[in-house]
């Protein structure tokens, strides 16, 4: 085993959040060993915040739901996350994997595929967390993206393998102990004083969702799946913050936000994005041979929106597209969004004016879970009714920071 592969009581980084943040080093209080063995690469500060935090995450998706999970992670918040169900044709498209042996896929490697497409552009050098052993698969397609690193139980030989051909020998891969268990009293240090709370280990279940509040009580299992999927997603999520899934995977992530109804239109239009992706006018987009991935996703960001206009007037088309694709007009994306449905939307605190569930509406959500307990509570409800939506509150909030 190479130095760099044992299990150490602590390790030195190459600085903090900035490179003027130093010394830096994780490291565990009572001295017994980390729970961690990096197998390659020297991931810095961030890297094993994201890693951390997306470790739980996939960790409490995989126990609840059963499935195998992967996250995608930016700045300590998740651009993406699923469980791993099979990939659909057009899903195969929009998340760049159509040239893969994408029906062929291991769950986990759906996982992923799910996670990282979900909302791309956010994902770009995103860091890795998956619930199970690493696959080939899950290599495969982890190689060919721009990453700073994964985070797994383990890999199989053939997923080493692969890994350490990417950046020449330089990813960061990290191996995590699944039976490591954290105390149960959590501390942390802002301006030289430290603070002391118990951890958050609220079980995301049946019973979470149970109390629904709304006319409408048929929540199907499908829909009672993706609320637990968004609660656990926002229990990692830097707060205020709200998740929209559908199909097991979320679809918009709105973190950080001083405003619910910031947080929800900034999730909602992620959503809208994800699901306009999926438009024949986007599909049929005539990209130029020599326009990378990335690219793409820039470009197909840019003609949903509004300065597509501009771009067409300055003839920056040219260097995307070998013609010129048609306006993506307004009436034409409404038309097209309003025939998204079945969409579940997570909070992790309470919606204090019914203005969020009118945006939410917007983006076809059907199913609301959060912890109620505004003054307005009743308007919400009300809202929902309108919609005939389905709302359950779970009695406590999720805020993480």
């Amino acid at each position: 085993m190479r130095k760099e592969e044992q299990i150490m009581k602590e390790l030195a980084l190459k600085y903090g959040c900035n490179p003027n943040q130093k010394p830096s080093r994780i490291y565990m209080e009572d001295g017994s060993e980390l729970p961690i063995q990096v197998l390659s690469g020297k991931p810095g500060y961030i890297n094993f915040l994201d890693a951390f935090n997306g470790w739980q995450l996939v960790s409490g998706l995989k126990k609840e739901t059963g499935l195998p999970a992967a996250t995608s992670f930016k700045h300590v918040s998740p651009a993406g996350a699923a469980v791993g169900l099979p990939l659909t044709e057009t899903q195969a498209k929009i998340y760049w994997v159509d040239d893969m042996d994408w029906k062929n896929f291991s769950p986990l490697a759906c996982a992923y595929a799910r996670a990282r497409g979900a909302d791309r552009m956010s994902s770009f050098g995103d860091f890795i967390a998956l619930s199970d052993t690493c696959d080939k698969d899950t290599a495969l397609l982890i190689k060919r993206e721009v990453s700073d690193g994964v985070i797994a139980p383990g890999y199989t030989e053939e997923a080493l393998e692969i890994l350490h051909q990417k950046k020449k020998g330089n990813y960061n891969v990290i191996q995590i102990d699944p039976a490591y268990v954290p105390a149960p009293i959590e501390h942390k240090q802002v301006y030289g004083v430290t603070f002391e709370q118990g951890r958050q280990e609220l079980p995301i279940d049946d019973a979470l969702i149970s109390n629904i509040v709304t006319k409408n009580k048929e929540l199907t299992e499908e829909a009672k799946r993706d609320m637990k999927i968004s609660l656990i997603i926002l229990k990692y999520t830097q707060s205020n913050s709200v998740c929209f899934v559908k199909d097991g995977q979320a679809i918009g992530v709105g973190a950080g936000q001083q405003s619910r109804v910031h947080c929800t239109r900034l999730a909602g239009q992620k959503a809208d994005n994800w699901f306009l992706r999926q438009s024949p006018k986007v599909l049929n987009l005539p990209f130029r041979e020599d326009i990378k991935r990335a690219e793409r996703d820039n470009a197909i960001d840019v003609y949903i929106g509004e300065e597509y206009m501009d771009v067409c007037a300055d003839g920056a088309w040219e260097k995307i597209f070998t013609e010129k694709p048609s306006i993506f007009t307004r009436e034409e994306k409404r038309a097209w969004l309003d025939q998204l449905t079945g969409v579940t939307l997570g909070s992790d605190a309470f919606f204090p004016f019914s203005d969020n569930i009118e945006r939410a509406h917007k983006s076809g959500v059907q199913y609301i879970a959060e912890p109620g307990g505004s003054v307005r509570d009743e308007d919400v409800i009300a809202t929902c009714d309108k919609y005939n939506m389905v709302m359950a509150f779970t009695g406590i909030r999720l805020f993480h920071h």
